[in-house]
């Protein structure tokens, strides 16, 4: 049984909206892999609930007019996995989220309940970073936008205002066309594991594949919320594709992050995989694009 106060079903995202106003204490419910766990602990016990898993226009993927690729908040991670045009633009986010849990919370868990948890170990979080997402909110005064960089807060703590629900992540068509990418996931288990540390990174080469037009490197556990190193894209772009720039680029990450101490990892060695994993993400990402090493 669950201690919960009170359940309220959202009849669209405007009465949910409603619901939100008219309760403000409540908490936000999609698959409830997360929420229900955390009631059960009693951490949220006596909590009211605002449930919005039945509303099916915040599920699914599709392209936009201007050719931004659009990821309703309640699409599954198994859904993003099998999608054809994540398959197709941004196939990486499809591995990465491939790996949270097992079948079970892929089936059920969502893209919004992962990024709207606010911790940094979300699988999603630093391919989304990497991707320059921009998060969509709609509250009472219609839709605001946010880039991901600037929606997560603090450890644990995500910008979503007064009323306001996640209805969708956005992928401008800037950061995937031509873009390809690797995700590396570092865990103490293959299966059903935290991240010890997330590496996510894209690389757009230039037409003749010898040069590194841009470049995007981002992690989940190398601070406290999820973080893009800026100084290695910076040192990366323009630059001529050789496994001399991919050591280059993967120390020069050590100037942006900031991990932790845990009982996972200790700092150093958190930094020791920051720089490996980088480096792999690097030369896989040039692979995949067509480059030689």
């Amino acid at each position: 049984m669950y201690d919960m106060k009170a359940l309220y079903q959202a009849k669209s995202v405007a009465d949910a909206v409603e619901l939100r106003m008219a309760h403000p204490e409540a908490q936000i419910i999609a698959g409830g892999s997360d929420v229900l766990v955390q009631m059960r602990e009693g951490k949220r016990a006596g909590k009211e609930l605002i449930s919005i898993y039945g509303l099916d226009e915040l599920r699914g993927v599709s392209l936009e007019a201007d050719g931004t690729l659009r990821i309703g908040s309640l699409t599954s991670f198994s859904h993003i996995t099998r999608d054809p045009l994540i398959q197709k633009y941004i196939n990486v986010l499809g591995e990465a989220v491939d790996q949270v849990g097992g079948p079970q919370i892929r089936n059920i868990g969502t893209i919004g309940g992962n990024t709207c948890n606010g911790v940094t170990s979300a699988d999603s979080a630093s391919t989304l970073h990497a991707w320059d997402a921009v998060v969509e909110l709609t509250g009472p005064e219609g839709k605001r936008l946010q880039p991901i960089n600037d929606f997560y807060l603090r450890a644990g703590k995500v910008d979503i205002r007064e009323g306001e629900l996640q209805t969708a992540i956005l992928i401008p068509e800037e950061s995937y066309r031509n873009c390809f990418g690797h995700y590396i996931k570092y865990a103490m288990r293959n299966a059903m594991d935290i991240a010890t540390l997330g590496t996510s990174v894209n690389v757009r080469l230039s037409p003749d594949k010898k040069t590194v037009e841009r470049a995007r490197v981002a992690f989940g556990v190398a601070g406290p919320v999820p973080l893009r190193a800026e100084t290695a894209e910076r040192l990366a772009a323009g630059q001529p594709v050789s496994y001399e720039l991919a050591e280059a680029f993967a120390q020069a990450v050590k100037e942006d992050i900031n991990p932790r101490d845990s009982w996972r990892a200790a700092r150093d060695f958190r930094m020791h995989i920051a720089v490996e994993s980088a480096k792999r993400a690097f030369i896989e990402s040039v692979k995949l694009a067509g480059g030689e090493l």
